[in-house]
C-alpha cells in the first residue's frame, strides 16, 4: 500500500480539498513545499503544496476531489 497525490497546488486551495476529504473520514497526508522553503531560508514561486492519500482510499475520495476541483 503506497500513497497516491491527489493535489498540487496553493497552500490555500490544499487545505480546502484537505477539510472536504478528511470529512469523509479519510487521512490526508500534506506536502508542504512552501513552508519548508521559507523555513530553510530561501523562497520560490514555483513550489506547492502536494496532498496525498492511501491508495486504498482513493475509490472513496475521487468524487469529492472532482466535485472540488468543478468548483474552482
Amino acid at each position: 500500500m503506497g500513497l497516491m497525490k491527489v493535489f498540487s497546488g496553493s497552500e490555500v486551495l490544499a487545505m480546502a480539498l484537505q477539510e472536504k476529504i478528511e470529512a469523509i473520514g479519510v487521512n490526508v497526508v500534506v506536502k508542504n513545499n512552501i513552508q519548508s522553503a521559507r523555513l530553510g531560508g530561501f523562497g520560490n514561486s514555483d513550489l506547492a503544496v502536494e496532498l496525498f492519500v492511501q491508495e486504498t482510499e482513493f475509490a472513496k475520495v475521487n468524487p469529492v476531489i472532482e466535485e472540488f476541483r468543478m468548483s474552482i
